[in-house]
């Protein structure tokens, strides 16, 4: 678990099958994954423009994790549940979620409540660690429902949950594990290792890598290059369909690195050095995947001025609507609170309701 990640595409962009990690290349749309990774760069390059221009408070950049994230998030299924962290902002991409909605969080215009109609995606959560005990309760929720190990690939689901390195610190994750190995629940953990919690590196955290620590709580790590999707989506498909089918959790390690500050309110240069971050861009994932397209005849013009256009609407797209971001109604702090507002709930927030309109 300590060896090297697992890898198949080269930072040449030359693609190698793995004994270790089947994949079915006929089955992968290696353009669209491309187009993915893309888009999600561009959510992140515009986010952290408005930021600098006084629209966002605050930015978490993910530049360097694109593979990681889209990968995974192909390997989902339409009925699997995401908890992220608050930089899977790929990963909210490719869940059809509208990334403005993510703007909003770092805007200060939503509060960040629990919204069951957001494509199975849960809203980003910012206390490091918290959101991998909401997913093994979750997990717990499907198994109670009947939800995995059926055989009926329409109704088995399963979880995936997102991580960084310096949350295998916080306890709420480490119980995290022992309740998903101890009940055997449908839940992947997925920890993008980007090197740093913010200025803390991993080997002060850990003398094992974060796959290996899996074994002392009962389940499967596997670790793979964070920087090439296809090693990303074929380990998280693995483990999603043990997952669903009753075989319990695995922890996914994927090796990656977070070449901008850990947010636009960090200054990296104060803890690491420009050359560790050169040697990383050395390894960009976009460029990765880039390669293997040309060499396989995958990109044509007419394909990157698709992604071109792409590209353009969505940065106009993210521009007018983060300063069309409406400000929340007095009202917003008991919504989304609960299904279903309770008695007790709604009397208070009446009353609140009453007291704001009384100093108007």
């Amino acid at each position: 678990m300590n060896g090297e990640p697992i890898s198949m595409l080269s930072p040449a962009g030359v693609f190698t099958a793995s004994p270790e990690l089947p994949l079915d290349m006929g089955s992968i749309d290696a353009v669209g994954l491309y187009r993915d990774m893309v888009m999600t760069r561009t959510v992140d390059t515009e986010a952290i423009a408005l930021q600098r221009q006084g629209e966002l408070g605050l930015w978490p950049s993910l530049l360097g994790q694109e593979a990681a994230q889209i990968g995974a998030a192909h390997a989902l299924k339409q009925k699997d549940v995401v908890f992220p962290t608050y930089r899977e902002h790929g990963v909210a991409w490719c869940r059809g979620v509208d990334p403005v909605d993510l703007l909003g969080l770092f805007r200060g215009t939503t509060l960040g409540g629990w919204n069951p109609a957001a494509n199975n995606f849960n809203l980003y959560t910012l206390v490091i660690g918290a959101q991998t005990l909401h997913a093994v309760g979750y997990a717990m929720g499907i198994v109670r429902d009947g939800d995995v190990g059926t055989g009926d690939p329409e109704r088995d689901r399963a979880v995936l949950v997102f991580l960084g390195d310096g949350a295998l610190s916080e306890g709420e994750t480490n119980e995290a594990f022992v309740w998903a190995a101890a009940q055997n629940l449908p839940v992947v953990f997925f920890c993008q290792n980007n090197q740093w919690a913010i200025s803390a590196p991993y080997s002060v955290q850990s003398k094992v890598s974060v796959a290996q620590r899996a074994q002392g709580f009962g389940f499967d790590g596997v670790r793979v290059d964070g920087n090439d999707v296809f090693a990303c989506l074929a380990a998280t498909r693995e483990a999603l369909a043990a997952a669903r089918s009753g075989q319990g959790p695995t922890l996914i390690e994927a090796m990656t690195y977070r070449r901008n500050p850990h947010t636009t309110s960090d200054d990296d240069g104060r803890y690491r050095t420009l050359a560790e971050n050169d040697a990383w861009a050395a390894l960009d994932p976009v460029d990765r995947l880039h390669l293997y397209l040309k060499s396989t005849d995958q990109l044509n013009k007419a394909v990157l001025d698709g992604i071109s256009g792409q590209k353009n609407t969505l940065a106009d797209h993210l521009r007018s609507g983060c300063r069309a971001l409406p400000v929340p109604g007095h009202a917003s702090p008991f919504q989304n609170t609960y299904a279903d507002l309770p008695d007790e709930l709604e009397r208070q927030m009446n009353e609140h309701m009453e007291f704001v309109e009384a100093g108007e």
